[in-house]
């Protein structure tokens, strides 16, 4: 490894960390020559596999670049990219694959690009889907329609909620009680209401 400041063609290993869960290892290095450290990454090459039958190396920059024409006039920043394009590269890792098809990122792209945006989703599956009519762009936004009416609820499980749930459970609140069977205490009646006792009527002669 060469020195980044020096040029010196080597250099010692002083401290060794793993990163990204395991998927990559830092090595904080000192030069002979200058004295300097500075620190290196190593992580297993992740080869993508073409139709052609060429072979490259993963590069998330290139999704980031697909992901931003198809997300061009919509409100997404740079931030936001880099993020998806972290997803899309931790979900083809996690496979456990040193080598994947191409049609392979595509799919792993469309799932957190429909969480982002969903205009630029549909842009971008249209162009990876190879949509070919109206038909096609109504076909996937009945799906999402169909994933946006069934109703997520945040912190229970994530499980679907119908809306004739809510209707029952919002019925049962409102509810009055069931009758018991026994009958209700009878209504006192104000003090200044109540006949005098004939106690009362003997002290007051």
């Amino acid at each position: 490894m060469h020195c980044p400041f020096c040029r010196h063609p080597d250099s010692r290993v002083i401290d060794s960390r793993t990163a990204e869960d395991g998927a990559a290892i830092r090595r904080r290095r000192s030069c002979p020559s200058c004295g300097r450290r500075f620190t290196t990454q190593e992580t297993v090459i992740l080869m993508v596999a073409k139709r052609s039958g060429v072979t490259e190396p993963f590069n998330r920059d290139k999704i980031v670049r697909g992901v931003r024409r198809a997300c061009q006039g919509r409100p997404v920043t740079e931030d936001q990219l880099a993020i998806l394009a972290q997803r899309v590269e931790d979900a083809i890792r996690s496979r456990g694959s040193s080598e994947i098809p191409s049609h392979e990122v595509g799919v792993a792209v469309l799932g957190p690009l429909r969480e982002l945006d969903e205009v630029a989703y549909l842009r971008f599956a249209s162009v990876y889907r190879g949509f070919e009519s109206l038909a096609d762009f109504e076909e996937e936004i009945a799906g999402l329609r169909q994933e946006r009416d069934r109703g997520w609820v945040a912190g229970e499980g994530d499980q679907p909620v119908s809306p004739e749930l809510d209707r029952q459970q919002l019925s049962e609140e409102v509810r009055p009680p069931e009758p018991t069977g026994q009958a209700p205490p009878p209504a006192r009646e104000p003090a200044g209401n109540r006949a005098p006792t004939d106690r009362q009527r003997a002290g007051t002669r």
